[in-house]
């Protein structure tokens, strides 16, 4: 991609938003779904930590890592439901992608978008085994920022056509719906969460508040649906009432995280659960029959950002949507790393007064 191995290719907002505008969104989920994927199937080839997590009042502060042993990926990543009141993003992130054998970073990218592409698709990733067989339509409860790429993600992955909209702020649902409209949806705006959940054979609760809420309680969710539960990805936030928990059969990305962040955190430690490369291999089953409900507990797992991290790195060859970063140094001598400072100070040619 770039000869000089000092120098990092750096895709910013802008090229991000090029990039997946070039390539198509709903294209660039399916492809980024195929490469989550695959990663998922090659699960044991990856160092697993749950994420480094900072948390306090306002939010928190996480780095989530892992490698495969020929790259190294991180992101660093906010959660800060309150800024949304000053006019800031909730979720903010960048990436960094490396080469094991060298140590040098091959990528640096902002990872706010990304990230909501790489969760939508992990979405779709997981229901494809999940959901109900020829599900047509799904409830979004909670319209900020998440919910059209989740939309997009589940119309271009399992053939959604019929969203029932719902949020708390009204303003939030009618963003929601203009952005989706001439996108192939038929679109309802519903006045609570029981309104939305009728009739849908997906529900996806995508919603920020960092506290235990109950976004849906047991009446609502009914036999053979699918619940894709994003919106609970840390300490004290839930979205789901425990008894649909326990009506469910629950499916996770990575247990010793999602013990500590997911809904599954309202259950005792040793609670049976399914993990999603045990599914995707064949070494678990998905959905058993038409009256199952299956839970997704997304809390969102670092291999889905080294997926994220490894397709942009390969789409952006050729595309020049990035920015050449002087980040590491470079010194003649690879031990004489003071005497580059020193050069700097008298360039080659200067007089000396």
């Amino acid at each position: 991609m770039i000869p000089n191995l000092n120098i990092v290719p750096f895709v910013s907002v802008d090229h991000m938003m090029k990039l997946v505008l070039k390539i198509g969104v709903e294209r660039f989920l399916t492809e980024l779904a195929a490469c989550i994927e695959e990663d998922f199937r090659r699960w044991h080839a990856f160092d697993k930590t749950p994420r480094v997590a900072s948390h306090s009042a306002d939010g928190v502060i996480e780095l989530m890592p892992t490698s495969d042993s020929r790259n190294y990926g991180f992101k660093y990543v906010n959660g800060h439901p309150k800024n949304t009141r000053e006019g800031r993003q909730t979720v903010t992130a960048f990436g960094v992608l490396s080469d094991v054998a060298t140590g040098y970073p091959v990528l640096m990218t902002e990872m706010t978008i990304l990230t909501a592409l790489r969760t939508a698709a992990t979405s779709a990733v997981a229901a494809k085994p999940l959901a109900p067989r020829g599900a047509t339509c799904m409830a979004i409860i909670g319209n900020g920022a998440q919910s059209e790429f989740q939309a997009l993600a589940f119309k271009a992955l399992l053939g959604i056509r019929e969203l029932r909209l719902y949020d708390i702020d009204p303003d939030a649902t009618a963003k929601c719906a203009r952005n989706l409209a001439g996108m192939g949806f038929s679109i309802t705006t519903c006045r609570s969460a029981q309104e939305a959940v009728e009739g849908a054979h997906i529900i996806t609760t995508v919603t920020a508040d960092k506290q235990y809420a109950t976004i849906l309680t047991d009446n609502m969710v009914g036999a053979g649906v699918h619940i894709n539960a994003v919106g609970g990805d840390c300490p004290g936030k839930t979205e789901l009432h425990r008894d649909i928990l326990l009506r469910s059969d629950i499916f996770v990305e990575y247990p010793p995280q999602t013990r500590i962040e997911g809904e599954i955190q309202q259950l005792p430690a040793d609670y049976p659960v399914t993990e999603l490369w045990q599914v995707l291999t064949g070494a678990a089953e998905g959905r058993r029959d038409a009256r199952q409900i299956t839970l997704f507990d997304s809390v969102g797992f670092a291999t889905e950002d080294f997926s994220a991290l490894r397709y942009v790195r390969d789409q952006i060859v050729g595309t020049g949507l990035y920015q050449e970063l002087d980040m590491l140094a470079d010194p003649d001598e690879p031990r004489d790393l003071f005497g580059m400072l020193l050069r700097a100070a008298s360039p080659p040619g200067a007089v000396a007064a």
